[in-house]
Parts: C-alpha cells; sequence; structure tokens
C-alpha cells in the first residue's frame, strides 16, 4: 500500500513539473501597436466633370398620316411595322367622284377655249375694220372685251382642272416621310374626311432619335459661376453617353444639339436636347434613359476613393489623414459629386497628404499607424 501511494505521488510531481516547464501563450498585440491600413496621397489633377440626367428618347422625324379629301378607303397598300420610303403610296381613297370632277373640269376647259378662239378671231377682225371706220368704235370695244373675258374664262378652267388633278391625286395617300408605320388606324371601307383629326398611321424615322433630359436652373447657374472664377474650363468634348433601362451603356456617342433659353416655371428646369445616331434600331421612342453629359473640367480636382469618406452624425463628409507622429486624424472635408468610383473633394485636404482607404476599422483619432502605400492615383 505504501508503495502504491509513493509511486502515486510520483507520478503527480512529475505532471507539476512538466506544467511548469511547458510553453508559455504568446501574448497579443497591445493596445497601443500601430495598426496596419491601407494609404492614398491626395494630389491634384484635371477632372472632367459629368453629370448624368433622366429623360426619354423621342424619334427624329414623325409624321401622322391624313388624308386630305373624304371618302371610302378602298385598300391598305403597306404592312403595319414595315418600313416605308417617303412617297411610297399607303391608303387608295375610292376615286370615282374625283374623276369625275376632273373629267368634268377638262371639258370646261374645252369648251373655254373654243369661245376664246371665236373672241379672238372676231377681236382681230374688228380691229383692223375700225381702221377704215368699216365698224363703230363701240363695236370694236365689245368686241376687244369679250376676246378679253373669254381669255380669262379659260385662265379659270384650267385652275378647275388643277385643282381637280389635285384633288385625284389626293385619293392615293403617300408616306410623307421614310422610317417605320405604325398600326393602321382604318380598315378598307371606313369613311374618312379632309385633315380629320384621327391619323390613318403614323410613320416615324429613327435613324437618329433625340434624347431630351432637364437639369436644375440652380445647377447651370453654379456651372456658369464656377466657369466664370475659372474654377472649371469649358467642356473637352461636346459627346453624350447614353445608358440605358438596364444600366448598359449605349455604345454610339451623341452629341448635345441645344439647350432651351427658358426655365420651366412648374418645375426650375432647363431642357436639354441630345442626338444619338440609331443605325440599328436600338433605340425605340418613349424609352427611359440617362444621359452622361460633359459639363467641364475641374483644373485643379483632387479625387479620393469612395471607400474612404464616411459622414459624421450631421451628414457632413470625413476623413481619416496619416497626421503629426503617424497617427490618425479624423478630417472633415467638402466634397461635390461622384467621379467613377471617386469622389471629387472640394476643401479639407492638401496635396501629399495620405488619407486612409483601408483598415478604417481599427482606427480611431489619435490612434498609431502603420501606412501601406497603395498607390498615388488609386
Amino acid at each position: 500500500m505504501r508503495r502504491l501511494i509513493s509511486t502515486g505521488a510520483a507520478a503527480g510531481l512529475v505532471f507539476l513539473a512538466l506544467a511548469a516547464c511547458g510553453a508559455k501563450p504568446q501574448a497579443g498585440p497591445g493596445p497601443n501597436a500601430p495598426a496596419d491600413v491601407g494609404v492614398v496621397v491626395a494630389h491634384i489633377e484635371p477632372v472632367t466633370l459629368t453629370s448624368e440626367l433622366s429623360g426619354r428618347t423621342s424619334a427624329f422625324l414623325v409624321s401622322e398620316v391624313r388624308p386630305q379629301v373624304g371618302g371610302v378607303i378602298q385598300a391598305r397598300l403597306f404592312q403595319e411595322g414595315s418600313y416605308v420610303r417617303a412617297g411610297q403610296p399607303l391608303y387608295q381613297i375610292d376615286p370615282a367622284t374625283y374623276r369625275a370632277t376632273f373629267d368634268s373640269a377638262s371639258a370646261g376647259l374645252a369648251q373655254a377655249q373654243a369661245a376664246y378662239t371665236s373672241a379672238k378671231l372676231k377681236a382681230d377682225r374688228y380691229k383692223d375694220l375700225v381702221a377704215i371706220n368699216a365698224v363703230s368704235r363701240q363695236d370694236n370695244d365689245d368686241a376687244q372685251s369679250a376676246a378679253q373675258s373669254a381669255a380669262a374664262n379659260v385662265q379659270a378652267q384650267r385652275a378647275a382642272v388643277a385643282q381637280a388633278r389635285i384633288n385625284l391625286a389626293y385619293t392615293r395617300v403617300f408616306a410623307p416621310i421614310s422610317g417605320r408605320v405604325g398600326k393602321s388606324s382604318v380598315t378598307p371601307g371606313a369613311l374618312v374626311t379632309a385633315s380629320q383629326a384621327t391619323a390613318l398611321a403614323t410613320v416615324q424615322n429613327l435613324d437618329k432619335v433625340y434624347v431630351d433630359v432637364t437639369q436644375t436652373s440652380s445647377d447651370l447657374l453654379k456651372l456658369r459661376r464656377d466657369v466664370a472664377a475659372g474654377a472649371i474650363g469649358g467642356p473637352t468634348s461636346a459627346q453624350v453617353q447614353l445608358i440605358l433601362e438596364d444600366g448598359s451603356t449605349y455604345p454610339i456617342p451623341g452629341t448635345l444639339a441645344f439647350s432651351d433659353i427658358t426655365v420651366d416655371p412648374g418645375t426650375g428646369s432647363i431642357g436639354l436636347r441630345a442626338v444619338f445616331p440609331n443605325p440599328n434600331g436600338l433605340l425605340l421612342p418613349g424609352l427611359y434613359v440617362r444621359a452622361r453629359i460633359t459639363k467641364g473640367v475641374a483644373t485643379s480636382g483632387m479625387l479620393i476613393p469612395q471607400p474612404a469618406v464616411s459622414r459624421d452624425p450631421k451628414g457632413h463628409a470625413t476623413v481619416y489623414v496619416v497626421g503629426a507622429g503617424g497617427k490618425a486624424e479624423l478630417r472633415p472635408i467638402a466634397v461635390a459629386q461622384t467621379v467613377g468610383d471617386k469622389w471629387l473633394v472640394t476643401a479639407g485636404l492638401k496635396p501629399g497628404e495620405q488619407v486612409i482607404v483601408e483598415g478604417l476599422q481599427k482606427v480611431h483619432p489619435g490612434s498609431p499607424l502603420k501606412p501601406a502605400l497603395l498607390g498615388a492615383k488609386r
């Protein structure tokens, strides 16, 4: 029994000795250890300023097809949704009554011409006879007047023939412009009237499209002030980029056509219009789009990555910079707008200062830092 106790005691001593000689756990970083952070260096560079404005597309040319004479539609001569060319016949109106009117006017012209020939011959004879006193002057004057009246009647009948010919031609309704024709509002057998309110069809030329957007008058005034002060130079290009509803960018740039000169009193905005080529017909009238328009170039711009900027409880923009002694300094800044994935800083930073972008969760004002440069032009 004594032997067993001695053996157990010896084992316990061995265990305590081993525990005492065991490896000690490594201590973690202390509270004052420098935090590893990624920084970028603030620097001045020219920055192209753009703005995205919402708007809708519209056709470059639009023409509503209406009849210019009344009658019954005999035939529709086009396929709905097809491409038609200017001058292509679209509808045929019953021409019977207009052809009869034309024939009647033509006959009236022939009759007037015959009457004029007779009156002209008589006037010529009386002109010779009055010279030898074979007829009285009064008879000669009457003959000359009758000839002139007959000539005027010929002119009137020619105008009636021309009018009848025009009305007869109007019984065939032609496409006024080239483009895509929409659905027809009438079918054969329908009665139409001249210049009716309802269009027979609409033709839209989509080789180009307009994009109409609006800009607030306050933005325009601020832009003009910045340009006048020299803070922003003129735009480097008149091109406009188009962002479609699905977020994709239209591959062909457009050009800014004009800016309106009147402010809408209801919205306080100014209309802008851009023109975009549409060779493949991708852009359809009425699409909701966003136009990215170049406003100008900030000659002394400063860009920092968006993750570096946070907001204080009052909504003011702030960043952490590497301050004196390599310690974190919370700095309020002023930002104007986003440019891609960066903020345009207008105040609060100086060129050459290091702005913390990565590792912000480990940083608080006055904490020591171990900065690693991520790139001066990140």
